[in-house]
């Protein structure tokens, strides 16, 4: 019977062992009733390599990226020239996936002094790395002028003067592009929209009230008269985790309008970043779209604009992370305890069962930030038993340690159990911590049927390493 305290999203399962083809990795099916990464099933997996356990379908991540590059370049060379896809790292970078990238044909995005240390650690050109952030510090900074990155992504006026005079003391010219605010309200949680006005990126477009230009503008002029820059192009991003594609399409308006008044002023910008943020499937209530039909309704529509203005074309980038990481990725947990609460709801009393699990938030902090929702299946076994409305919680000391909100799983799922949680390729690693301690998983990498470790599974010595009076 379907539990009143789910969701309006959550069905009722006729089949508690079924995989979602949408939410899980194309590399992953039921083989004698066990879950399996091509071919590769979660018990043999977690006794060779531990639990939990992040698994990263290699085919899968290669698959996405490059239906990225290829669906993009279809949509736009013969409009504009081509695409840069930048693979926004900042989802999931080690340098064995930064490599990936490189294979197939990608660019790559970085936000901090490490994840463009990695970059470059993996031979990634430095033409084609791009550095986010909207507090660098001088470091970050040198060290990408001095690499000749292809393009340093301004968020202020005030880091815009600190760039030209840090090039000019190397004597240097760096490539900067303005991240500019477009004023578009994604549809998605608030901790990652990052186009309205209010939040920390960005050089607003708006005119603060009494001003005649705003700080964009004025940005765009003091690059183009800069010694030491070379203005690359404009960059906008509205958020992550987005279905609806009118908020892309009136952010390119937006951009291509303010290119417009630019050329009238005869300065020519080049290149024009529309970011990235495409959504994916966590859940059944989640409708994602292929890279193919938002290339191709992308480019109508700019078509249509850039027609409209009477402009030339600027070449095109963007910016998938989540969209090529998250689908590829999948946790494997060992169910612990077990409990059945009873939760009082419209004047009657229902039961949730509660499965614990050896991870949680500090494995994967996505629920406990944004409310994320997940789903989660019996791995290691297919059972007979019902359906019945559960919780999967992780082991550490917080109530708010919840890894899938709400999930029907069989009715006999105990100590030992394997679950496996998928969609987890994407901000897993990247956030992760030793919150109480625990040690990170490893991340397991299976390509062709072959797995082989990429990160190592943390030790109690790694948690000593950095102490200094031992």
């Amino acid at each position: 019977m379907r539990s009143p305290l789910a969701p309006a999203w959550l069905t009722l399962p006729e089949d508690t062992a079924a995989l979602d083809e949408q939410i899980f990795s194309s590399g992953v099916a039921r083989v004698a009733g066990e879950v399996s990464i091509q071919g590769i099933g979660v018990t043999e997996l977690v006794e060779e390599y531990g639990s939990p356990l992040w698994v990263i379908d290699e085919n899968d991540f290669r698959d996405r990226a490059r239906a990225y590059v290829e669906a993009f370049q279809a949509a736009f060379e013969s409009l504009c020239g081509g695409v840069d896809v930048f693979y926004a790292s900042k989802a999931l970078l080690t340098v064995q996936i930064a490599k990936w990238v490189k294979e197939e044909g990608l660019h790559i995005d970085t936000a901090s002094g490490g994840e463009m240390a990695i970059a470059l650690r993996a031979g990634t050109d430095p033409a084609h790395i791009g550095l986010h952030g909207n507090n660098k510090s001088d470091d970050e900074l040198r060290t990408a002028i001095e690499q000749q990155i292809g393009r340093i992504v301004v968020d202020s006026l005030a880091e815009l003067h600190r760039v030209e005079a840090m090039a000019g003391h190397l004597n240097k010219r760096a490539n900067v592009m303005l991240r500019l605010t477009p004023g578009v309200d994604a549809s998605t949680h608030e901790h990652i929209a990052t186009a309205h006005e209010d939040q920390k990126f960005g050089l607003t477009m708006t005119p603060a009230p009494g001003a005649d230009t705003s700080v964009a503008y004025q940005a765009v002029h003091f690059a183009a008269d800069a010694e030491h820059i070379n203005l690359v192009g404009l960059h906008s991003h509205i958020g992550s985790q987005i279905f609806d594609s009118t908020g892309f399409e009136t952010t390119a308006t937006r951009m291509l309008e303010f290119i417009a008044v630019l050329a009238a002023e005869d300065i020519h910008i080049a290149e024009l970043d529309i970011g990235g943020g495409y959504g994916i499937a966590y859940t059944e209530a989640d409708t994602p779209v292929a890279p193919a039909v938002i290339a191709q309704n992308l480019a109508a529509h700019m078509a249509e604009e850039v027609d409209r203005l009477g402009i030339d074309w600027p070449r095109i980038s963007i910016e998938p992370g989540r969209s090529i990481a998250g689908p590829a990725g999948l946790t494997i947990y060992t169910v612990g305890t077990t409990k059945t609460v009873w939760v009082e709801h419209a004047g009657q009393h229902y039961s949730r069962r509660y499965v614990a699990v050896d991870g949680g938030m500090s494995d994967n902090p996505r629920p406990v930030l944004y409310d994320a929702d997940y789903t989660a299946v019996l791995a290691n076994r297919v059972s007979e038993s019902g359906p019945v409305f559960s919780r999967v919680v992780g082991k550490h000391c917080e109530s708010g340690d919840i890894v899938v909100n709400a999930v029907y799983l069989p009715e006999d799922t105990d100590h030992g159990d394997l679950l496996v949680v998928p969609a987890t390729g994407a901000y897993g690693h990247v956030m992760s911590s030793n919150y109480n301690m625990l040690l990170r998983p490893a991340i397991v990498a299976i390509k062709d049927g072959q797995a082989r470790t990429i990160i190592r599974r943390e030790t109690y010595d790694d948690l000593f390493a950095r102490e200094v009076d031992l």
